[in-house]
């Protein structure tokens, strides 16, 4: 049985490989292999983990099977873009599980503590960025209420790609 728990400053090079896996298995198609690299270096080495592990503004879960992790959010909290309308805005920065997991419920879990991590700590509405191309995600979190309120460029490596900024209330009557 998965275990979801926050993640401690030890996962960070276990999470640094499984962040690139992820981010690699769900763009690397659809992408340049130099944008990609370029991306994964800046973003997700264990050094960098080790920050965000640290950094009292992220707050990382993790999920581990047999000692392995298998899945991990992220939730960030900066400034929100202008479109998102909150007092005490929460982004989901990163909300990824290995594709052997996928369908087996590790992402709604992921998504209901990620969104009570966000009520815990007074968020009043919870955003998130999802490119344009991935149908799937979007469905994924309208499913949990969220909408599309604008867009922004999210550069990956050299390539400036358009997401969708998606907002949602952190407490809402009911959940998937």
């Amino acid at each position: 049985m998965p275990i979801l728990r926050k993640a401690m400053l030890s996962d960070a090079g276990p999470l640094a490989a499984l962040a690139e896996r992820t981010f690699r298995d769900t763009f690397e198609a659809t992408n340049t292999a130099e944008d990609m690299a370029l991306h994964c270096r800046d973003h997700y080495s264990e050094p960098i983990q080790s920050q965000e592990i640290l950094d009292p503004g992220v707050t990382t879960l993790v999920c581990e099977h047999d000692g392995a992790l298998i899945a991990f959010a992220q939730l960030r909290r900066d400034p929100a873009p202008l479109c998102v309308r909150a007092t005490r805005p929460c982004e989901i920065q990163r909300l990824y599980v290995t594709s052997a997991w996928h369908g087996k419920g590790l992402a709604p879990e992921l998504m209901r503590r990620c969104l009570a991590q966000a009520e815990e700590e007074g968020a009043d509405q919870v955003w998130l960025g999802v490119w344009e191309h991935n149908p799937r995600a979007i469905a994924f979190y309208r499913k949990f209420g969220f909408s599309e309120v604008g867009d922004h460029i999210f550069p990956l490596g050299t390539d400036p790609q358009r997401d969708l900024i998606m907002v949602r209330p952190v407490v809402v009557r009911s959940q998937p």
